[in-house]
């Protein structure tokens, strides 16, 4: 069967941008740079940019464009038993984007609450205790939120909807979700910046610490923002470059993706700080302490609370968290559709629209338990151990796959055949040494500390059930999927 095809090089490019561009671009990298040194910490954020997030991008969209298949199938055809490199992405993304929709769960409940204000002035209350209505500790897991769960299955809803034809309808979709979070930030960008005390939060952003850079922590930092961002080790790069023409340029299409998450990303941090600014001097708070949220309590706590304080604060409450599900929606679809596409590519006689259904069926029922009122604690635990470990390890095989058994040279030689922009012996490098050595470092610190502490200060059963287990069982299944699975 002929293989689907981007519409037009402007789609794929959206698509890929889509992508990468996620609610970490809003509610992690303003707080990573705040943290960090400030202006200061572009300096590594820029280098991993180049060491790291552009090669492995070039990488991921050359294996599936060269192999037409998505990441199972292309590892796969570099060495058989190698396919359960593309099973690890894939699993590690289905787990992902299984809590990942509840957090978009709870965007899309915020924009109902926006219109009245809902959260009132206890936001921190408001969130935890009437939306997550949470355990008092995380062996209590309680009850299914009803509100949650409902929002959750419309979210799957979109989702379903968004990839059900594959590249056809995710074509279609990100013409809108791709441009739209970005005019909404924009719009939020242009508020804020016009507020009282902005200034203020723009400059604790921007503000450079160059001895932060002696810190090895900063870079390990940037190095973590990098490689996630841009979605790699997922397989979603490489299921999205396996539907572009095989003559299709590769470095020019990596470089701008790339480029583009970077720079909404720094656009984001100044939306996020100007307003930080005003409801500092507004508030009394510290924009200290108010720069310490990141995740959740920046979304769902300080943003409601800055945003009330605004003139026509449900306006723009609403703009804040359309923008977070609009940006959330492309992730999300691009982490099913990286499975989907490893499925059809398997079966390729079941109707596309049947295999987006189970995927999207699977996601919802694992994603239930991410909203009982544990879910919070379960998320946390779940997250950190399947992208620092999962993901890294996802992608440390991968460079060593292509780098050294596929050959870095062979690939780079068909890279720039149908490029524009040439690489040289310096992408191999990289590939073979470099950023497998780096990840090994990511890799082995996260570890060193997971063991001199109990991550979280949860309950070490639970940590070893939701994190080191899960973690365990992906990797498992990947090796078993592989060893039964065939070209």
């Amino acid at each position: 069967m002929e293989r689907d095809r981007w519409s037009s090089k402007l789609i794929f490019i959206f698509a890929a941008v889509g992508s990468a561009v996620g609610l970490g671009n809003i509610w992690r990298f303003p707080y990573l740079a705040a943290k960090y040194g400030g202006g200061a910490f572009l300096i590594p954020y820029l280098v991993m940019l180049l060491l790291i997030g552009i090669p492995l991008l070039i990488l991921e969209f050359a294996i599936g464009q060269r192999m037409q298949v998505g990441a199972v199938g292309s590892f796969s055809r570099i060495k058989q038993r190698l396919s359960s490199i593309g099973f690890g992405a894939v699993l590690s993304g289905f787990i992902v984007v299984s809590y990942y929709a509840v957090v978009m769960a709870w965007c899309l409940l915020y924009i109902f609450y926006s219109f009245g204000l809902k959260w009132g002035a206890d936001t921190k209350g408001f969130f935890f205790s009437n939306v997550l209505h949470i355990s008092p500790n995380i062996s209590q897991m309680g009850t299914v939120s009803v509100p949650i769960l409902l929002a959750l299955i419309v979210v799957w809803a979109l989702i379903y909807f968004s990839i059900w034809k594959g590249v056809k309808s995710v074509g279609q979709v990100v013409l809108v979700t791709m441009p739209l979070p970005v005019i909404l930030l924009i719009v939020l960008l242009i508020r804020g910046i016009t507020l009282p005390g902005a200034i203020d939060g723009i400059l604790l952003y921007l503000k450079p610490n160059f001895k932060a850079l002696l810190d090895i922590e900063v870079w390990q930092a940037a190095m973590s923002q990098i490689f996630f961002t841009l979605s790699l080790a997922f397989g979603i790069m490489i299921a999205y470059a396996s539907y572009q023409h095989e003559k299709s340029d590769i470095s020019k299409s990596a470089i701008t993706t790339s480029l583009l998450n970077s720079g909404i990303s720094i656009v984001a941090g100044f939306a996020v700080f100007s307003t930080l600014g005003y409801m500092a001097q507004s508030s009394g708070v510290p924009l200290q302490e108010l720069a310490q949220s990141s995740g959740p309590s920046l979304a769902f706590v300080v943003f409601p609370k800055a945003l009330s304080m605004m003139p026509f604060a449900a306006v723009f409450a609403v703009s804040f968290f359309v923008m977070l599900i609009t940006l959330g929606i492309d992730s999300a679809f691009s982490l099913v559709e990286a499975v989907a596409t490893v499925v059809h590519d398997k079966y390729p006689h079941v109707k596309r629209e049947h295999v987006s259904l189970w995927v999207s069926v699977a996601g919802f029922l694992t994603g239930i338990v991410f909203t009982t009122n544990a879910g919070l604690y379960y998320l946390d635990i779940v997250d950190h151990f399947i992208t620092s470990y999962g993901l890294v390890l996802v992608g440390i095989l991968e460079t060593l796959a292509v780098g050294w058994l596929y050959g870095a040279a062979k690939l780079r030689t068909y890279i720039n055949e149908v490029s524009d922009i040439k690489i040289g012996i310096w992408w191999d490098v990289l590939i073979k040494l470099v950023i497998p050595v780096l990840l090994v470092l990511l890799f082995i610190s996260g570890i060193y500390k997971d063991f001199s502490q109990v991550y979280g200060g949860y309950p070490a059963k639970y940590v070893a059930i939701f994190g080191w287990g899960m973690l365990f069982v992906v990797l498992l299944a990947s090796v078993f999927l592989s060893l039964f699975s065939e070209e």
